[in-house]
């Protein structure tokens, strides 16, 4: 063909370059609302942490040891003998709390601006699933240690399971791999978190895939998602995202280099003894507000359906939810919809801090009226806006 350069005739493009060269520019080209907000750099931030998550995880499974045994003893030599070894495990033990701090702030903003509604159902519900995976990860990740802490966190966790009804003491003898925590229990833990690692690369990449598909939502609403108040994904977000990257870049290292005690715990620098029963026995701060709801409650199988119930019901939102798609959480009586995301934040925390006193003194009352407050703004305020809603556009 007259005008083609030679090299092309002679190296015509292959199917794999061109298919990702088409990837490349529509992903680039991909239009988004033009109004969206920091809280949409998030996503991007959930996405540079995995990939740390993943690599520094990889590189740490090469050295660890599943075994009662042997499994504090190989952290330690990781530490101290593996070249930039403890860096390793600094980097992924820090990745855990930011990780799990982007994800809430991402399922915040998606009850913020009704992410949830058609036509992203499919989509929420896909974080939903993705936010279960990552907590039954980290939880993993928090055993495999064996430290004191990882121990006792795993016997909690083993005697929750086994106040289940008629099932309980078979699941938690399937969980434990027997009657207590050991090699067995190890081997399960170590298995969970290096396959669920991967399953959730997959899911992300779903994730994404549907976002896609249906589009991204709007803090304006349906208006800002009208095609004439797009912006494509490149420069326009890709700066942003890579801005808020770096800034998340900037306190990540803040917090591993000068305050690695906010997200460790001393306790769990000593090898785990059954023998002996550390004094105050508590999960990582990212799972604190659920250990406070199941601290709450009198009963323990109780205590075990609110705490889990706290996570489900996420799922449950777009049909809690009944209102227009057209109407946001904040349109209408704004007031109202930001006092109640107030007390569900509120309610959050303070069943955290519950938890962390171990909901006793002033700390039981506090802590059952958070449960009561969180569960609130599903059960009770969501159907009650969403008719409110409904009632103002027949009017």
């Amino acid at each position: 063909m007259a005008g083609t350069p030679s090299y092309q005739k002679q190296h015509p493009p292959t199917g794999s370059s061109v298919g990702v060269s088409a990837f490349v520019k529509e992903y680039m080209g991909f239009l988004l609302p033009r109004d969206l907000n920091i809280l949409w750099t998030v996503g991007a931030m959930l996405l540079a942490v995995l990939a740390l998550m993943v690599m520094s995880g990889l590189s740490l499974a090469l050295s660890y040891t599943p075994d009662a045994t042997l499994a504090f003893h190989s952290v330690e030599a990781l530490e101290r003998r593996l070249p930039a070894g403890w860096l390793l495990r600094s980097l992924h033990m820090t990745g855990a709390s930011f990780f799990m701090a982007a994800l809430y702030l991402h399922v915040f903003r998606g009850l913020c601006y009704g992410s949830y509604r058609a036509p992203r159902r499919g989509l929420w519900l896909i974080g939903t699933a993705l936010l279960v995976m990552v907590m039954v990860t980290a939880f993993a990740g928090y055993v495999l240690p064996w430290g004191q802490m990882s121990y006792w966190g795993a016997d909690v966790a083993g005697k929750a399971v086994g106040a289940v009804p008629v099932v309980g003491p078979f699941l938690e003898r399937v969980f434990l791999g027997g009657d207590a925590p050991g090699t067995a229990t190890l081997h399960r833990m170590f298995v969970l978190h290096f396959t669920l690692a991967f399953s959730i690369v997959g899911a992300v990449i779903l994730h994404v895939a549907v976002l896609h598909a249906k589009g991204s939502s709007s803090p304006s609403g349906r208006i800002g998602e009208r095609p004439d108040r797009k912006l494509p994904f490149y420069p326009y977000f890709t700066i942003k995202d890579t801005l808020g990257v770096v800034l998340m870049a900037l306190l990540f290292t803040l917090v591993m280099c000068f305050w690695p005690g906010l997200i460790t715990e001393s306790a769990n620098y000593r090898p785990a003894n059954p023998l002996h029963t550390p004094a105050d026995i508590e999960p990582e701060w990212y799972f604190l507000p659920f250990y406070g709801m199941l601290q709450a409650v009198p009963s323990k199988f109780g205590g075990l359906v609110v705490s889990a119930g706290a996570v489900v019901i996420l799922f449950c939102v777009p049909w809690l939810d009944k209102g227009a798609a057209s109407q946001l959480p904040w349109a209408g009586r704004r007031w109202l919809a930001r006092v109640a995301l107030g007390v569900l934040v509120v309610s959050f925390i303070v069943a955290g801090l519950a938890g962390r006193h171990h909901v006793q003194g002033p700390w039981l009352l506090a802590g059952r009226i958070a449960t009561l407050g969180y569960y609130a703004y599903f059960l009770a305020f969501l159907p009650f806006y969403a008719r409110l809603g409904r009632r103002g556009e027949d009017a």
